[in-house]
């Protein structure tokens, strides 16, 4: 079958035709591509087209697609087994190489996605401090949990409502809305709230409503409410986590949270989620605790393979790899943006951090009220100029793009090629 054909197949047996609501290539004018292989920086579809992909798998792929080590060591893992629903060294592997590299964490608890990683560490804030409320920015995507899917970012993002029905009001009562950088409101909030806010949700860069860099100052003094008022602070680096550095954001900001989440990259692009702290946190989770968390393919061994593997290849080196590819791709694009039929495109501004870029027309925002009314229509166009290139980014206007150290020079001079010509 072709691609209309499986997606019109797909449309009858899943809603919408996919299993996350990004992938329907909603409001743009073509169908969905289905892939079926990739090697590196690039992706096949099922009519043996390929593309430079820079969406990379919503960012677990750091190394590039079917990076022939982490291949190795899944297939080695295979030949043992997949599945014990039991104790196994894989997972503490993991977790002895991220606690002994991640001077902010003690203790870490893996699960399977980013959205229960959240999920955990919102119950686990409200049990340790015995509060209800918690904090959250609007912009920032912590998954599709109830009481922080409120103004959620880019999968909803940019329809009538950024948010889900049927979250119950007892849910979204309990979570208060700031905006990003509103520091003075978060303020306000603990004085109405004194004792009652459990936890200060963050990306402490917000990558999933666009790319919203925060400043030092903001974080800094969320650090500050919450050593003030007894809250937790949560920095969700399930997105930027070991894309800006090894450490993430705690090491580029030299702020301390009380709990971290992850995924993606720990996985090395299989299921994966955790959350981090302190022993003195995290001691409260079951069975030492009372707050419940369980998952029966919790720690996958191959999950957990693939994640050590693929971390094992992320030294200062390759960061540097990382940044110079990654200023040398926005490089590429900015200059076809302002040469493209005439300069079509030469509005269109480019904001990269560490191995994220997102594009965005005219102006560079700076907190999700800002992103423009007019991103849709314009990114629909570039997207789709794009794709009949070979190039492949997330269809969406809200998504970042993702470089990896598959991106290298010959890649780069493809995509020069590409766009070019």
């Amino acid at each position: 079958m072709n691609q209309e054909q499986l997606f019109e197949r797909s449309k009858e047996l899943v809603p919408g035709g996919v299993h996350s609501p990004v992938r329907s290539f909603k409001g743009l004018h073509t169908t969905p591509r289905f892939f079926e292989k990739a090697k590196g920086a690039k992706i096949w579809d099922v009519d043996n087209k390929d593309y430079i992909d820079f969406c990379m798998s919503f960012g677990p792929l750091i190394l590039g697609h079917k990076n022939e080590d982490v291949q190795k060591a899944l297939e080695g893992q295979l030949e043992k087994g997949w599945s014990y629903g039991a104790c196994e060294p894989y997972s503490l592997k993991l977790a002895e190489f991220l606690t002994e590299r991640l001077p902010h964490i003690e203790q870490i608890r893996f699960v399977n996605s980013g959205t229960e990683a959240v999920m955990t560490a919102v119950r686990l804030a409200r049990g340790m401090t015995g509060r209800k409320k918690i904090i959250k920015f609007d912009g920032c995507y912590h998954g599709h949990l109830d009481s922080l899917l409120i103004k959620a970012g880019s999968g909803l993002a940019g329809t009538a409502e950024a948010s889900s029905t049927w979250v119950p009001a007892s849910f979204s009562m309990g979570t208060l809305i700031l905006e990003l950088g509103g520091l003075e409101g978060c303020r306000d909030i603990i004085k109405r709230y004194p004792n009652d806010v459990a936890l200060i949700a963050v990306e402490p860069l917000p990558a999933n409503n666009g790319l919203l860099p925060l400043s030092q100052e903001f974080l800094q003094g969320l650090r500050d409410l919450c050593d003030e008022s007894g809250a937790l602070l949560l920095f969700d680096e399930v997105i930027s986590g070991f894309r800006m550095g090894f450490r993430g954001m705690a090491q580029k900001t030299g702020i301390k949270p009380d709990m971290v989440t992850y995924g993606k990259i720990i996985g090395g692009g299989l299921p994966v989620g955790a959350v981090a702290s302190s022993s003195k946190v995290m001691e409260n989770l079951a069975p030492l605790g009372g707050v419940y968390q369980a998952g029966t393919l919790s720690a996958n061994p191959l999950a957990m393979v693939g994640g050590l593997e693929t971390l094992k290849k992320l030294t200062p080196e390759a960061y540097q790899k990382l940044s110079t590819y990654t200023e040398s791709i926005v490089a590429i694009f900015k200059e076809w943006f302002e040469t493209f039929e005439n300069g079509r495109f030469k509005n269109l501004q480019m904001i990269h951090e560490g191995s994220l870029f997102w594009i965005h027309p005219d102006f560079l925002p700076t907190k999700a009220s800002e992103i423009s009314a007019d991103l849709g229509p314009q990114f629909k166009d570039l997207f789709e100029i794009l794709l009949n290139k070979g190039i492949y980014l997330a269809p969406n206007a809200y998504e970042v793009g993702f470089v990896s150290l598959a991106h290298d020079e010959s890649v780069q001079s493809e995509l020069k090629e590409r766009l070019f010509s």
